[in-house]
Formats: C-alpha cells, sequence, structure tokens
C-alpha cells in the first residue's frame, strides 16, 4: 500500500464484517435518493449516498457481490449480510457508497434529493413521530442478556 493509501480519510463496511473498505478522499456530493430502484435496493424510504472517484475506494477486507440494477448503473453489496455498499453508473468514474456503511456516518451531511416524485408521503412527516431510546421500550435483563453479532464500526 503507497503512502496516500496508508491513512484513508473514512472507512465503512457491511453490517457483519465480510467486507471493509477506506477511502482514501473526502466524499462529496451527500445526496439521498427517492427513486423507486433506490427504495427497493435498501428496503427503505430513500437510499444516502456519497461518493469519490474510484481510485480512491479501497477494498480492505473481501469485496462487495455486484448486482446490474439498469442498463446505467450497478449496485455493490454484501453477499453474507445484504448490506447495500456502492452505487456505481457504469459511465464514468465516480462510485458512491452508502452513507449508512460508513463507520462514522455523523461526519456526512446530504446536499440535495434526488428522485422526488418516487418520495413517499410518509417521510415530510418522520421528524414529528415521538422517539424513545432503544434502552427506553426494553427491561434491562433483556438488555443485558442482548448480544449483537454485527460488526464493529472500525477494523
Amino acid at each position: 500500500m503507497s503512502e496516500q493509501h496508508s491513512r484513508p480519510v473514512m472507512t465503512g463496511g457491511c453490517q457483519c464484517g465480510a467486507v471493509r473498505y477506506a477511502l482514501q478522499s473526502e466524499p462529496t456530493h451527500a445526496s439521498i435518493c427517492h427513486c423507486r430502484m433506490c427504495q427497493k435496493a435498501f428496503g427503505n424510504y430513500f437510499a444516502a449516498l456519497t461518493g469519490i472517484e474510484m481510485q480512491d475506494l479501497v477494498w480492505t477486507k473481501g469485496a462487495p457481490s455486484i448486482f446490474r440494477s439498469s442498463s446505467a448503473a450497478e449496485r455493490g453489496f454484501c453477499r453474507d449480510c445484504g448490506t447495500p455498499l456502492t452505487y456505481r453508473y457504469l459511465r464514468g468514474n465516480r462510485i458512491t457508497v452508502s452513507i449508512g456503511s460508513l463507520d462514522e456516518p455523523e461526519r456526512i451531511q446530504p446536499e440535495i434529493q434526488y428522485g422526488i416524485e418516487n418520495r413517499l408521503p410518509a417521510f415530510e412527516h418522520l421528524h414529528t413521530l415521538p422517539g424513545e431510546r432503544t434502552e427506553d421500550g426494553t427491561p434491562p435483563e433483556e438488555l443485558a442478556a442482548m448480544v449483537s453479532y454485527q460488526h464493529p464500526d472500525h477494523d
């Protein structure tokens, strides 16, 4: 690994830890996409993505499986746990990573929304829903018995 690649700007990976990556430059153009294809790919209201030049994405453990979701794009995911990891237009030299797969997703602030014609009506009201912390609705003995099999947010 070259000196440039010895200190990543950010790192991330899938839920089970089978696939890990490092970003060698600061990601830009963070967005959320409401298109129906992204909703299905993420199993959610939207996909949150941020991107870099392809040469600045280094797979440090394993590699994603690829699904060509359209004639224009492909998506990378962990074959073991299903975590969505990347989205890439086949033309061009840029790739996006899912913000949720970053070890420090809080560092990224989306700048724009795409596919708003498919934005689900409930999305507009999510911030008004009441909230509670995980431990508020779970008895202490159940919390103590829970064991996480998720990979930690670091290598």
